[in-house]
């Protein structure tokens, strides 16, 4: 499946939220992959907007982070 330009920026703008949230909670990329049970280049690759995120590992991050999906999902 080709990814259009509208879902690379929806994926950027998720990656860019989640990005901000992890450092306003003062978690490097590693610690907190660590507490979401994930690998810190999969958690690099989601703040870059380069990975399409599955649901479930997004509630994850989200629940770690403690914000909602609409949250991570705004712009």
């Amino acid at each position: 499946m080709m990814t259009t330009h509208n879902n690379k920026l929806i994926l950027k703008t998720i990656g860019k939220n989640i990005r901000e949230y992890r450092k306003n909670k003062g978690w490097s990329q590693e610690a907190f992959a660590f507490e979401c049970g994930l690998h810190r280049t999969y958690i690099g690759a989601i703040e870059r907007g380069e990975r399409n995120i599955t649901i479930l590992n997004l509630i994850v991050i989200t629940s770690k982070l403690e914000v909602t999906l609409n949250d991570v999902y705004s712009d």
